[in-house]
């Protein structure tokens, strides 16, 4: 019989080499005659190690194995047997030409769309355009003569529109080949197999006896099942399937559903015109006959469902399951099970699985073991690192140099900007501590320069200290200066940089609108900035970006991307990231973790679903069993809905889904232990497991039984626990020394010491500076230091005279001081409004209290004080403070009033003492803390000003209690508290606790992650359940 078949509980490839072995007659020199034909490369290479695995070392000569899809039209043209028309075929269009011209298609067709698309938009329409036109070749459609049957009139306009843009492109396609001289990539293939087909047909008439074996195919389109049949009409001609069902009912097997694993083989058959009947099986000892038997009763279709209940196998042997809480953990269970598994000598175990971020994760976890997996299906080469580089240098060019973007170019592991790496590193951290730290600099390189201009004179202490503060964490290094390094970052970036007069540039609008250039010639100028960025001082660029297998083939394809974009319009740069992510993502490059492929462990696998067809392992781990996952959503693409692929004539796309099903059900049944894996969430959504293991327990249900769980999540629970109970621990309580204790502090420090004590011991023992966030917002301080500063100016200027049409001239005081901050225009639009309407509601409450009150004596404005408390147990202490407005009655009456933008404290926690600020500084009045105040005997209002300018622009609320005789009794009550906390603190048990106080936390809390308040708050909880 010329069909075989090996079943699904048996090594494939193995069997194969041994049934090629046993028909040589064990002759080492006749085991090299003949020819095996497989669906792949990676197939090919896998028989090659079966064959060596079956001779244990012994020498042989090994058949030919060829890939179907590597003919070669020399050889083809110069058999003796015939085959010339192959060497007339036209090459094949390069796929980056023709990508290029499908994009110029797309990006012309303005009203398919709705909305013109972009180049990055377009790029992917342009690729699944041309997988619709390779599909249509291996299906023998053609697409000009079958897309007007394609939508029915009731149809949606959309549809209608693509239709008419597909007929065009399909029109025009064919005339742009012939007139390059060039042909479809796949019609070239299509036309090597119908030519390699009738070579074999030749050679069969002619007598030819040498083995030619077909093996390892589950489906084929006409070309491919034409050239099975030429194999079949060879003498020695054999086609060898892998797992069929030869127990289906063959009224089931010949109408299966596309998304079941045995579809394709059923079209096969029918293909070869050849039934189930006619296909020997080659069986043999091993394996696990009847787990492969439940699987196929666990997969048979809806219609078939009543085989269920009839007797017949239902064991799994050597199957077990286990479902993680999400990725994270199914990785790190799934590496726990691999390690496990290389303990027996010579076993080798596999992951297999589509889910690439589920192979990385398990990769990474391997490595706490010291286990490099050898991950053939590898990575995308968008994410290598110096393609990672390129869209880094191109989103940050988009983002005007934005601080999040410029910072992840600066930090990233290939740029040195001509330094050694760890003084750039330095650098770049210096530029972030110094100018990128806040709020963010003006938009575009010249306002990042003039932001290290401006840092560079600083006018604050604290901006000062910045200057040094940090160099520690780069030693040994140490960090090139400012203007040095950012000369050295313009270089660097010039290529970018100068874009906009770039030769060939045009405008993209009016004035004011960014700049477009040619693809190549944006894509130069991103490769130049590049290599400068990546070179060192003893290394040029190149070695660094372009070495290795991952660096060689991102230098090849960007220079395809250049030659074939120059027939594109110009472009903006924005266009940049997304062009290359589309262009990279579709490569895939093999992963070498440490450059060394003799590191990689033998026996850890990890396989894609394409790589681990027809091979297995001793355990095989079947990971990432999600609906959507492994099985694929089925897509039928955007080009055409489902009914309309159907009436053109095209595969339906749940041949996906059969053909994810049939790798399934091949790797189930034919390792010796399998591990089915899946996750309850992803990314944190909740998802479903894959229907396969959804029938899967309601078939072992059915009959009282359930797939075993594997025991890999009770060791999880164990991985890196201590050894012994758990013991609690206590939260920390820092006591330093009572001579390091802070003897000076502001009012304002005052309530952050009564709410987060913590918080005074890391600034001021511990001496650590909260950093600034990046690309912080503009917020409340910045906008109460314009406010403070427009009212001290004002009162500065007239002190307590009235002026005429005070409201427009105080207004004008606010306007100054909001230009002077130098925002951008949109916060200045938005805050310009706000500070209008303080001014009037300033102007209108300043004129009451002088109607009722009278004129003040004097208003002294954001005058500084001290108060020195020197018997304190630990010292002399020092209570600083600013008074915003301290305004001297005519009848010796003294207000102390405070100015807020945000929030006003409660009246209940001025009165209690948690915000002591405005008693205080009265209290400090009191004692002559204030040398333009002296001698105040009495308070006779605490007044707070919120000054918002929304909808209500200003409140005034005045300090008021039934429980106080009166505002100086208040003042003095709060000094005696705080002189009964410096007593406290000065005692050295007293610890420094981090918000001991439930619900007397403080609003802004910068060290509570360096305090770990979240954990301690957790495990206290856990603690008391």
């Amino acid at each position: 019989m010329k069909l075989a078949t090996i079943p699904a509980h048996l090594p494939f490839l193995d069997h194969l080499a041994a049934r090629w072995i046993e028909a040589a007659g064990h002759d080492p020199e006749a085991m090299g005659e003949g020819t095996i034909v497989l669906p792949g490369r990676r197939a090919a290479r896998a028989l090659t190690e079966a064959f060596l695995r079956r001779m244990d070392g012994r020498s042989m000569l090994l058949p030919r194995i060829m890939p179907i899809g590597a003919l070669d039209e020399t050889e083809l043209g110069l058999s003796a047997c015939g085959g010339a028309e192959a060497l007339a075929l036209p090459p094949a269009v390069p796929a980056m030409t023709r990508l290029a011209v499908l994009t110029l298609f797309v990006l012309k067709a303005d009203n398919a769309f709705g909305t013109r698309p972009t180049l990055d938009q377009a790029w992917p329409l342009a690729r699944a355009l041309a997988e619709l036109m390779d599909e249509a070749e291996w299906a023998g459609v053609n697409l000009h003569e079958r897309l007007p049957d394609a939508v029915q009139e009731d149809y949606a306009q959309h549809w209608q529109t693509i239709l008419g843009f597909l007929h065009i492109v399909t029109a025009q396609w064919p005339v742009w080949l012939q007139e390059q001289g060039l042909i479809n990539p796949v019609a070239r293939q299509v036309a090597l197999l119908g030519a390699q087909a009738r070579l074999w047909r030749n050679m069969g008439e002619q007598g030819y006896a040498a083995p030619l074996w077909a093996a390892g195919f589950t489906h084929a389109m006409a070309p491919t099942a034409n050239a099975l049949q030429a194999i079949l009409s060879c003498p020695g001609g054999r086609v060898v399937l892998p797992g069929l069902d030869t127990l289906m009912p063959e009224e089931v097997f010949a109408t299966l559903p596309d998304s079941h694993p045995q579809a394709g083989m059923s079209h096969l058959l029918a293909a070869l015109q050849a039934r189930r009947e006619d296909v020997q099986v080659w069986n043999a000892q091993g394996g696990e006959p009847e787990r492969a038997a439940v699987l196929s009763r666990v997969m048979l279709p809806a219609a078939a469902l009543d085989d269920w209940a009839k007797p017949g196998p239902v064991a799994l042997a050597h199957v077990s399951r286990f479902e993680a809480a999400d990725q994270q953990e199914e990785a790190v269970a799934i590496s726990m099970v691999m390690r496990n598994a290389i303990e027996q000598p010579g076993h080798r175990v596999a992951l297999v699985t589509p889910d690439r971020g589920l192979a990385a994760r398990v990769a990474t976890e391997l490595e706490r073991w010291g286990i490099l997996a050898d991950d053939s299906a590898g990575a995308t080469l968008a994410d290598t690192p110096p393609a990672v580089l390129l869209r880094l240098v191109a989103q940050m060019v988009d983002s005007q140099f934005a601080p999040v973007a410029l910072l992840s170019v600066l930090k990233h592991p290939l740029v040195a900007c001509g330094l050694a790496p760890g003084v750039c590193r330095a650098s770049a951290r210096l530029l972030e501590r110094v100018v990128l730290r806040g709020p963010s600099p003006a938009p575009g390189f010249a306002g990042l320069c003039a932001a290290v201009r401006d840092r560079l004179e600083p006018k604050r202490e604290k901006d000062r200290q910045r200057m040094t503060q940090g160099e520690s964490a780069d030693r040994p290094f140490g960090p090139e200066p400012l203007p040095a390094f950012m000369e050295r970052l313009a270089h660097c970036l010039a290529p970018v940089l100068g874009w906009e007069q770039a030769e060939g540039a045009v405008l993209a609008g009016g004035e004011g609108a960014r700049h477009q250039a040619s693809v190549p010639d944006l894509l130069e100028a991103l490769i130049a900035t590049v290599e400068r960025l990546a070179s060192t001082e003893e290394e040029p660029a190149a070695a660094r970006l372009w070495k290795g297998e991952d660096g060689s083939l991102l230098a090849s394809r960007l220079s395809e991307l250049m030659l074939a974009t120059a027939l594109l319009p110009p472009q903006p740069p924005a266009v940049l990231d997304g062009l290359l992510t589309a262009v990279l993502a579709q490569e895939r490059v093999a992963t070498r973790r440490g450059n060394n492929p003799q590191a990689l462990h033998p026996r850890v696998l990890i396989w894609g679903l394409f790589e681990a067809r027809l091979q297995t392992a001793e355990t095989v781990i079947l990971g990432g069993l999600s609906e959507g996952v492994w099985p694929p959503a089925p897509d039928a693409g955007p080009w055409m809905s489902r009914p309309m692929r159907k009436r053109v004539g095209l595969p339906p796309p749940e041949q996906a889904v059969g053909q994810a099903a049939h790798d399934f059900f091949a790797m189930a049944a034919a390792a010796e232990q399998v591990v089915l894996s899946s996750a309850r969430r992803r990314d944190g959504a909740p998802v479903v497991p894959a229907r396969w293991l959804t029938r899967l327990d309601a078939f072992l249900a059915g009959w009282g039984g359930s797939v075993p769980e594997h025991p890999v999540l009770s060791w999880l629970a164990r991985l890196d626990q201590p050894q012994g109970p758990a013991l609690p621990v206590a939260p920390p309580r820092p006591t330093p020394d009572v001579s390091l204790r802070p003897r000076r502090l502001s009012v304002t420090e005052i309530e952050t010491w009564m709410r987060d004590p913590y918080a005074i011991y890391a600034r001021h023992i511990l001496r650590l500076e909260p950093l600034p966030e990046l690309e912080e917002g503009a917020d409340a301080s910045d906008y109460g230091m314009i406010v403070h500063d427009a009212l001290e100016r004002w009162v500065k200027t007239h002190g307590v005279d009235w002026p005429v049409d005070a409201q427009r001239k105080l207004a004008e005081v606010f306007k100054t001081c909001l230009a002077e901050q130098a925002l951008r225009p949109a916060l200045q639009a938005w805050w310009a409004p706000r500070l209008e309407r303080i001014a009037a509601w300033v102007a209108h409450a300043e004129q009451q209290r002088r109607a009722t009150h009278g004129v003040p004596q004097a208003i002294l404005t954001e005058i500084a004080g001290s108060v020195l408390v020197p018997d304190a147990p630990g010292g002399p202490f020092r209570l600083v403070g600013r008074a915003d407005r301290v305004e001297l009655g005519a009848q010796g009456r003294v207000i102390v009033q405070d100015y807020k933008t945000g929030m006003l404290p409660a009246m209940r926690d001025v009165l209690s003492g948690w915000s002591p600020q405005l008693p205080l500084e009265a209290a400090m009045l009191l004692r002559g803390g204030f040398a333009d105040a002296p001698n105040v005997a009495d308070i006779a209002g605490l007044i707070y000003w919120r000054l918002t300018g929304g909808a209500e622009p200003g409140e005034e609320v005045a300090v008021s209690s039934k429980e106080h005789d009166n505002l100086t009794d208040l003042a003095e009550q709060t000094w005696q508290r705080l002189l009964a906390r410096i007593a406290a603190y000065d005692q050295p048990t007293q610890p420094y606790l981090s918000h001991p106080h439930p619900g007397q936390e403080p609003r802004f809390a910068d060290y509570a992650r360096l305090a770990r308040v979240p954990e301690w708050n957790t495990g206290r909880m856990e603690t008391e359940t």
